[in-house]
């Protein structure tokens, strides 16, 4: 049995041991202080954004070498097309024949104030173009989907430039990311959804599902498709005028209205005999490897021509996405544009390749 002595000094313990405890409670449970923010100074935030300035550069040159390198292979498949398709079907005789009656009726049937007989035959050839060349070539490689792919290439690669940045200087994250949210990447006009900045843009997933990056690609598309972007058939216009004014001129001695009923041979007691197809046909042919030859010259000259715009033309050029973009990143941290954008003035109403 313990003494009185053992006892209160028991008692002193607890009393001492319960006040300690109490103490020690309310420190863990006490919220402790939120830590300083990082100050980042002025100085680095400008390196930063030399980086990020160099960053843009660094992800544009893989990107069009990208898409650079797509349209020569839709071009290599143009000049293959047309060769192989439609330069034969235009020269061929009964093309020919069927061009003469058409070139017949537009002038026979024609009022006042409608297109001449060399618009008709150039929208008709326009026609013909795309069905046996441009379309087909375009379900294997699509220009606009190109735009689509190298903008979304160049956003990939400096998307992953710019955490190792951050990194480099220690800035934390929710800074770094505020920083980026001040950059503006795409500044539409309204509504607000066709804007964006660079912390938007790169964290975007997927990005085919946000609406800055829609609007942006549709007004490329809008553009592209305008009277100013021109045509890569534009060739087909002065072959038209050509073949009008030498089909009008072959109709002249007989007058028009004749020669319709020659080609299709239905008025009474007139056909077009085997012979006569025979000899028009030697004719024909002693005059094809010129015509061939003008077609060629007609058409590959406005190729060529549109060739460079097609990949590099800031407003419709498959390369319309990146510069927009780079010139908008680049040029909020004082970088001068790469080129002036029509994009800028225009109201609003894919994934990314793999390293080609």
């Amino acid at each position: 049995m313990p003494s009185n002595t053992q006892g209160t000094a028991i008692v002193n313990m607890r009393a001492l041991i319960i006040p300690v405890l109490a103490m020690l409670a309310g420190c863990a449970s006490a919220p402790k202080p939120a830590p300083a923010p990082v100050h980042i100074s002025p100085q680095t935030w400008h390196q930063v954004d030399q980086e990020i300035l160099a960053a843009s550069k660094t992800a544009t040159a893989p990107a069009r070498h990208y898409a650079t390198q797509t349209m020569d292979s839709w071009m290599d498949s143009v000049y293959k097309r047309t060769e192989s398709d439609f330069i034969p079907w235009f020269t061929g005789y009964w093309t020919q024949q069927w061009l003469t009656m058409k070139v017949s009726w537009y002038k026979v049937s024609r009022s006042k104030g409608e297109p001449s007989a060399a618009q008709r035959l150039d929208d008709y050839l326009q026609e013909q173009y795309h069905e046996r060349v441009l379309d087909p070539v375009s379900e294997e490689i699509d220009p606009e989907a190109v735009t689509a792919q190298a903008t979304a290439y160049y956003i990939q690669l400096l998307g992953q430039q710019l955490p190792p940045i951050a990194q480099r200087y220690n800035i934390p994250d929710e800074q770094f990311a505020a920083h980026l949210n001040a950059i503006p990447a795409i500044s539409l006009s309204p509504p607000l959804t066709s804007a964006a900045s660079l912390y938007q843009l790169v964290k975007a997933e997927p990005l085919t599902k946000m609406p800055a990056y829609v609007a942006l690609i549709d007004q490329i598309h809008k553009v592209a498709t305008g009277p100013e972007a021109g045509r890569p058939d534009a060739g087909i216009s002065s072959v038209a005028i050509h073949s009008s004014e030498k089909l009008e001129a072959s109709l002249a001695p007989r007058g028009a209205a004749s020669a319709v009923a020659a080609v299709v041979g239905r008025v009474a007691g007139l056909m077009i005999s085997v012979g006569t197809i025979g000899i028009g046909a030697i004719a024909h042919q002693s005059q094809r490897a010129e015509m061939e030859e003008q077609m060629r010259n007609s058409l590959y000259s406005a190729l060529n021509e549109k060739k460079r715009s097609l990949i590099d033309n800031p407003d419709f050029g498959v390369l319309a996405g990146v510069y927009y973009l780079a010139d908008q990143i680049e040029g909020s941290l004082g970088d001068a544009p790469l080129m002036p954008s029509l994009l800028d003035d225009v109201k609003t109403g894919t994934p990314p390749p793999p390293p080609p």
